[in-house]
């Protein structure tokens, strides 16, 4: 009998085939996966370029209403229910030469168009919300065909801080020290600043005998000179160092603002100056006026209490002492033309804070200025050592013992010098400053903040 002989090969014929039909599959399936994943992720791709293209586009209207809020301003009289209309005012493109931005009264912004070809354009809203008056709120909407994107970001509506108060010293004549001077800044050297605007006179600054100064000297008037006569020390430098290192010419000129003195009737509700008062001995002046045209000659110390208000025209002369415990104000002169309007001081003068007292509650917040006379020239000529805050004349001479405490600017409207005699040492304390001096709070702007950034969701 033959027998047939069976092999391991025969058992596993077509293995091999269906072998390769499974890793066929197999690749197969992970080639559409691949294809899928693949054309998922460049779905994915697009969605996200289109939302950062309408983030930009939301960003690019942020930028825009920016620009324009950061130019509006209103007078700080203005009721803040009218805040919204003013603002868009401000803002009417069509009043800026802009056509293709429109903002309407209600403060929505019409849609503007980026980019046409991809279908990017941003619109937006300006709004107050009645339970923050003094915040404005702008969203901006961008777009990219069908998707969107929102910003929302506030601005503070707030008092303008004059950038003039960042100098010890300013004024628009020139400045001339006939001594020895010291300017200090207490705290860091900048308190010390001086600007000089001089643009009538060549002879900016001239100090006839050693110069020691903390602060920049900074002069609007390109062609002035600045002229020293003795050792110059100034910021730490010494000689043609400290010249040319802390002074400089052609340098913009900040806003001299005018204080509103008028504010401040409401609070001379006291005794009245004239000609018939006996002004012969020592007085307390608490709340008081003195009339235009009493031209008084004070003859004893004097306590000034709260508010002195100087009506124009007066020539005022404090031949004692003079304690201010509060503000003198001058009202009704020109500053631009101070004529005959003149407050001289012969005796000490010093500031102290507004007295105890229900009859100063009113006035007690009015806090950073301490002589508010524009249209007034001021003469000090005995011991001048403390000034608790703005003194804001036109024309101020200093030829006594002078050796002071200030903690404020000194602002000289008037093209006339500023004369500082002897070897005068002021020192410029403005730690304490406020922001906004007493009788400056004069508009309202919008200050942007950052931290008020934030996406709206949709």
């Amino acid at each position: 009998m033959t027998r047939t002989k069976r092999t391991a090969h025969q058992n596993r014929r077509g293995t091999a085939l269906i072998l390769s039909m499974i890793f066929i599959l197999i690749f197969s399936a992970l080639a559409v996966s691949m294809a899928t994943m693949t054309g998922t992720n460049v779905q994915l791709a697009s969605n996200q370029h289109k939302v950062d293209c309408a983030l930009a586009s939301a960003e690019s209207g942020r930028e825009v209403m920016r620009y324009w809020l950061s130019r509006v301003t209103m007078p700080s009289s203005t009721p803040p229910a009218n805040y919204l209309s003013i603002t868009v005012d401000h803002v009417q493109m069509d009043a800026n030469s802009i056509s293709n931005i429109t903002v309407n009264d209600d403060g929505s912004i019409q849609p503007v168009t980026l980019d046409s070809a991809n279908g990017q354009t941003f619109d937006g809203q300006i709004a107050i919300d009645a339970n923050q008056p003094n915040i404005l709120q702008v969203y901006t909407t961008g777009g990219n065909g069908q998707i969107t994107r929102t910003i929302r970001v506030c601005y503070d509506i707030e008092a303008y801080e004059y950038p003039i108060f960042d100098f010890g010293m300013a004024t628009k004549g020139p400045v001339l020290f006939n001594g020895n001077p010291t300017i200090t800044g207490v705290n860091s050297n900048n308190e010390a600043d001086i600007f000089i605007e001089s643009h009538g006179d060549d002879l900016a600054l001239l100090v006839t005998g050693n110069t020691n100064f903390d602060g920049d000297i900074s002069i609007a008037n390109s062609d002035a000179n600045s002229v020293f006569m003795g050792d110059v020390l100034i910021g730490g430098d010494h000689g043609q160092d400290a010249i040319d290192n802390h002074v400089s010419t052609g340098a913009e000129s900040p806003e001299f603002p005018i204080a509103d003195t008028g504010h401040f009737l409401q609070y001379a509700t006291g005794d009245s100056i004239d000609s018939s008062t006996d002004i012969s001995g020592s007085m307390t002046l608490t709340n008081a006026t003195i009339a235009a045209g009493t031209d008084p000659c004070f003859a004893g110390n004097i306590i000034i209490e709260g508010i002195l208000l100087i009506e124009a025209p007066n020539i005022v002369t404090f031949t004692r002492n003079v304690a201010l415990n509060g503000m003198i104000v001058g009202d009704g002169a020109d500053a631009d033309n101070p004529g005959t309007n003149k407050i001289s001081f012969l005796g000490n003068f010093a500031t102290n804070p507004y007295p105890a007292g229900v009859e100063f509650d009113a006035i007690r917040s009015e806090t950073g200025s301490s002589i508010l006379a524009p249209g007034f020239a001021a003469s000090f000529e005995g011991n001048f050592s403390a000034l608790g805050g703005v003194m804001a004349v036109s024309g101020a001479h200093f030829s006594g013992n002078v050796n002071a405490m200030i903690k404020g600017t000194i602002i000289n409207y008037s093209d006339n010098p500023t004369t500082v005699m002897g070897n005068a040492r002021l020192n410029f304390d403005r730690s304490d400053e406020i922001k906004v001096p007493a009788g400056f709070d004069l508009r309202r702007v919008l200050t942007y903040d950052p931290d008020s950034y934030s996406e709206i969701l949709q």
